[in-house]
């Protein structure tokens, strides 16, 4: 029979390798492309794999009463991507200036943001980020994204209001500023 849920499949594969296939499957494609949006095509590419492969080294770690594994796989892109910071709020900072979007690969990345969106995105801290960026584009729920980033929920709402804030603030000096946006 097979798996029904992240976590039997997870369980399954400590004696049945293959049986990871499930998850891999029924996740790689969101994850990749929330790292796409965050750092290009090549990098996602990479921390895509290197997502799926700790998840795997470190499968015996997960917690089985999480039925779902989507908020632990976000978990680990979002400690790979804090390697990337420096270099995205560069690419960010860059796209802003000269309009010229250093991270647009092809037809599949045109979803990026705009100039004034990246320089919007670039002014966040990292933290409030990470938060606004999960809901918005891996579409996570509150609690996923606490899971996600190891904070509380609380933590995730006050960062996202700020985030929020900020953002609009910043997308209106800029006349940018759209109520749909994010």
């Amino acid at each position: 029979m097979a798996p029904r849920t992240d976590a039997e499949a997870i369980a399954a594969s400590l004696s049945e390798p293959r049986a990871f296939v499930a998850v891999f499957d029924g996740h790689f494609d969101a994850v990749h492309r929330y790292l796409r949006r965050r750092v290009g095509k090549e990098i996602a590419d990479e921390l895509a794999a290197e997502t799926f492969a700790q998840a795997f080294e470190h499968r015996k770690r997960y917690d089985r009463n999480r039925p779902d594994a989507r908020p632990w796989l976000y978990g680990i892109a979002h400690n790979l991507l804090r390697h990337h910071y420096r270099d995205e709020e560069r690419a960010l900072r860059a796209y802003a200036r000269t309009g010229a979007d250093p991270l647009q690969g092809s037809a599949e990345d045109a979803d990026r943001p705009g100039p004034a969106l990246a320089d919007a995105l670039a002014a966040l801290s990292p933290g409030e980020r990470d938060v606004l960026l999960l809901i918005a584009w891996a579409e996570l729920e509150y609690a996923e994204v606490a899971q996600a980033l190891r904070i509380p929920v609380g933590t995730v709402r006050s960062r996202l209001s700020r985030a929020r804030g900020r953002f609009r603030e910043l997308l209106e000096r800029s006349g940018q500023y759209e109520k749909e946006t994010i």
